[in-house]
């Protein structure tokens, strides 16, 4: 009997543990999620216009369904100066608090009523178009240009942040699908777009695993195009969606990812296949199957939705917690790319063999040959290709000089060197300038079957001296036996010929020489 109540005990532990190594969850309707929001990319455009009166020109396109309460509310009492145009097709309510040097536009027949707005004087009722492209024509003809156009869907709240609403290098307001939430000088808060469920399963060791959230859209929804922000750095996310979806990925930067569906980079326009099959989109199926493919042993949430939209935009990120900023090491120069696009890592090394790396404060002569390896963050399991399209130096100082940096790709296997490449070059143009610390850069695309974009610009740095010049050594004659043996016969021969000159010189003329001693000495008197 203990033999059986042993084994029965023996298994249940079992039972417990194989549950516990691979946990799952059970998702429970939600009004919202810690983890993930969604709103829609909807039609906006986002400038540097500022007026000389120093007012910026702002559009707020406002849409609303027939259950929205359309009740809104306006805070604006910090913002700078500005022209606000409010458009929209439905009867809604603003709750507005405005300062001063804020002027309100609404149309003559215009269905929004104000309350609450201590300056009436700054409400102005105009005749404009109610079109989207010909109202920013009018608004440009009126105020000179347009700051910002921002469609909302289902809008609660707008909050001025007081900072300014300019976007720098962005002079012409195009019409485009955008990320309203990227606008910094307002905070807007909308009802959510879509329906959620969700669950958290508990960590048993939150420090030891990197975060794995799984995005699971049901085969019956709708949804076909979608765009996934990520304000979290060294995430794993899996995506599981109807056939025919398609994810975008915003910000792709420090993240791992796998998907059922395909997927799109911001810098590559071909789109990357399914990495897995996936048809089922039970709950369990999918969860079980994000952490089979990430080998791990749990995740961090499990998000079930259906967006109301056929284009929207899930933002991913811990909402009431803010990013942690991310150290580098000292020796790795990471590049300072657009969001969008994949981290860069160049590190230098001294030798050929790529196993000495090159310190960022040491030194380095100018006719010394440099190895460099350029790196890039892995997109789970795609594998890119970097290639440099060019290098260039530039010096430190008030008047910096500009050089191209003619390079050598050096060979490296897949295995070795996985998204990366590596490359040498030489700093002899450097030579000539007397400046000793240099930018590196190297401009690179990132190609996945054999289709390329542009992946940014890979930045190092460089202490250089110039080599030691050692005075010239007069050259050193060494003679050996032969030339010793020419020397002595030279001038046997050179005393010969002397001596037969001299012999020549007395038959011809008859006067003594200096070989005639005797005859010399015998005529001298007494």
């Amino acid at each position: 009997m203990e033999d059986h109540v042993a084994r029965f005990a023996l298994l249940l532990c079992i039972a417990v543990a194989a549950s516990a190594s691979s946990q799952t969850c059970n998702p429970m309707e939600a009004e919202d999620n810690p983890w993930v929001s969604v709103s829609g990319m909807l039609i906006g455009c986002w400038t540097n216009f500022i007026r000389e009166d120093k007012a910026e020109v702002h559009i707020l396109n406002l849409n609303f369904s027939g259950s929205d309460s359309k009740i809104f509310s306006l805070e604006m009492t910090n913002a700078k100066p500005m022209n606000l145009i409010l458009k929209s097709s439905d009867t809604a309510y603003c709750l507005c608090k405005l300062n001063a040097d804020v002027n309100v536009y609404i149309n003559n027949d215009s269905t929004i009523v104000l309350h609450g707005n201590e300056h009436p004087n700054n409400v102005h009722k105009q005749d404009f178009p109610t079109q989207d492209e010909e109202l920013v024509k009018w608004a440009r003809q009126k105020f000179g240009g347009v700051t910002s156009f921002t469609t909302i869907r289902k809008l609660k709240k707008i909050t001025s942040t007081g900072t300014k609403g300019t976007k720098p290098a962005s002079n012409y307001c195009i019409l485009k699908n955008e990320d309203a939430s990227e606008k910094h000088f307002m905070k807007i808060e909308a009802t959510p777009l879509a329906s959620f469920k969700s669950c958290f399963p508990q960590q048993q060791n939150p420090g030891d695993e990197a975060e794995l959230h799984i995005i699971n859209i049901p085969e019956n929804a709708s949804i076909r195009n979608v765009s996934l922000r990520v304000d979290t750095k060294k995430i794993s996310v899996f995506l599981r969606g109807p056939q025919g979806t398609t994810w975008t990925f915003v910000n792709p930067q420090h993240t791992h990812f796998s998907s059922n569906n395909d997927i799109l980079l911001p810098t590559i326009t071909h789109r990357i296949p399914p990495l897995i099959t996936l048809n089922s989109d039970y709950a369990e199926d999918v969860q079980r199957k994000a952490l089979d493919h990430f080998k791990v042993s749990t995740f961090t949430s499990y998000t079930e939705l259906r967006p109301e939209e056929s284009l929207v935009l899930l933002v991913l990120g811990k909402k009431d917690n803010p990013e942690v900023t991310e150290t580098v090491p000292e020796a790795v120069n990471p590049t300072t790319n657009a969001p969008h696009q994949m981290p860069l890592f160049m590190q230098l090394y001294t030798s050929p063999d790529y196993r000495s790396p090159l310190d960022p404060n040491t030194k380095v002569q100018s006719d010394k040959r440099i190895y460099a390896e350029i790196s890039g963050h892995t997109f789970g399991d795609i594998v890119l290709t970097i290639k440099v399209i060019s290098c260039f130096v530039r010096s430190k100082g008030s008047c910096p000089v500009v050089k191209e940096l003619p390079f050598l790709p050096e060979a490296c296997s897949l295995n070795s060197c996985p998204n990366s490449t590596r490359l040498s070059f030489s700093l002899d143009q450097v030579q000539e300038v007397t400046s000793t610390t240099w930018d590196l850069e190297c401009s690179v695309k990132l190609c996945y079957s054999e289709k390329c974009g542009d992946g940014g610009i890979a930045k190092g740095n460089l202490e250089v001296t110039q080599p030691c010049l050692q005075p010239p050594t007069p050259p050193c004659f060494e003679f050996g036996l032969p030339g010793v043996l020419g020397i002595a016969f030279g001038g046997f021969l050179i005393g010969v010929l002397l001596i037969g000159a001299l012999w020549f010189i007395k038959i011809k003329t008859g006067y003594p020489t200096g070989l005639d001693i005797s005859s010399t000495a015998a005529n001298l008197p007494g």
